[in-house]
């Protein structure tokens, strides 16, 4: 009898774990189908916009899948947007300020991990608090700042004037890249001295004994140790900046980015849409709004498109070393 019972027991057990594990199968398989629904839906809907015959827009039938297929929807995004001239500048900003935020970000980080000096702690707050302090309020001062920008009155003293104007040039970002204020810096100083701090402490001293000081120790032995962060920081960096559209509508709202581009696509569309079309200029002739938007999603899809391409290539990569950073950091 209590052997049956035992074996009754057993079996209701397995079956209570099998029940809870197709539970639990179900559950993750409705997260990931919800959260890749969500993703995947708008980049679908930007893809058949891109396609859409102007014709498709009343007919009720149609919905992600045109009737009739056109790519004069990519031609007039293209046009409007300066799109090849767009995507060099946004490309060009992006990789230099990567290139400069990363080496900036890397040395303020091992200085912080490494070094020990007076108000190490205090600084590093201050890091911190770059993190957490919004943008905006510091909107008006950077932006008088390098309308008017001048180091120690250097300006001032040979030209008489009271600065350069830097503003609708790469120069204000520049400048902040390299000096460890730019767009997220606060962040990237942060990963990277939680991953130094992780790394042993005999390698360095190795190098000492070797007769390597601190610069050296730092290019030749902690860099290469530190590829995971470097490559979390690198694409961080790019992705962010290529995104942006606070600096870039602050410093350079001239320039001819992607960014400041997607954002005046609605208006752009709108007045030269006609043209583009063969209309010419009569006010007759105005674009229709359903048409438009028809561009404006077309020119979101380009937008997105090198980003993209970038994931599809290094995915792996930085899957990689964001589970390494954070496991060591």
């Amino acid at each position: 009898m209590l052997t049956e019972l035992t074996r009754n027991g057993a079996v209701v057990y397995r079956l209570k774990r099998k029940s809870l594990g197709w539970l639990w199968a179900f559950v993750r398989a409705v997260l990931i189908i919800g959260v890749s629904f969500t993703i995947i839906y708008p980049l679908l809907r930007y893809i058949s916009a891109s396609v859409k015959d102007p014709a498709d827009i009343y007919n009720p039938i149609v919905y992600l899948v045109p009737v009739h297929y056109t790519l004069d929807n990519l031609k007039y995004a293209i046009g409007i947007m300066k799109y090849w001239l767009a995507l060099k500048n946004t490309l060009v900003l992006s990789v230099s300020t990567m290139v400069l935020q990363v080496v900036s970000c890397a040395l303020a980080g091992y200085g912080f991990a490494r070094f020990r000096f007076p108000g190490r702690n205090v600084l590093f707050a201050l890091v911190v608090l770059t993190i957490l302090i919004p943008a905006s309020t510091l909107m008006l001062p950077m932006y008088l700042h390098f309308r008017t920008f001048d180091v120690l009155g250097v300006v001032k003293l040979i030209r008489g004037t009271d600065g350069v104007n830097l503003l609708n040039t790469y120069w204000p970002i520049l400048i902040l890249s390299a000096t460890a204020n730019g767009l997220k810096s606060g962040l990237y100083v942060y990963i990277f001295r939680q991953f130094f701090r992780g790394l042993p402490k005999e390698i360095e001293e190795a190098a000492l004994i070797d007769g390597a000081g601190g610069f050296r120790t730092f290019y030749r032995i902690m860099l290469p140790n530190s590829i995971p962060s470097l490559v979390t920081v690198a694409l961080f960096a790019f992705v962010w900046q290529y995104n942006d559209t606070y600096y870039a509508s602050l410093f350079m709202p001239n320039v001819t980015l992607l960014s400041n581009k997607v954002a005046a696509l609605p208006a752009e569309a709108s007045l030269y849409l006609p043209t583009l079309m063969g209309f010419g200029l009569n006010p007759a002739q105005r674009a229709d709004p359903n048409h438009v938007a028809l561009i404006v999603d077309t020119g979101i899809l380009l937008a997105i498109l090198p980003l993209i391409v970038l994931y599809l290539f290094v995915q792996r990569y930085f899957v990689e070393s964001v589970e390494r950073t954070g496991i060591v950091g």
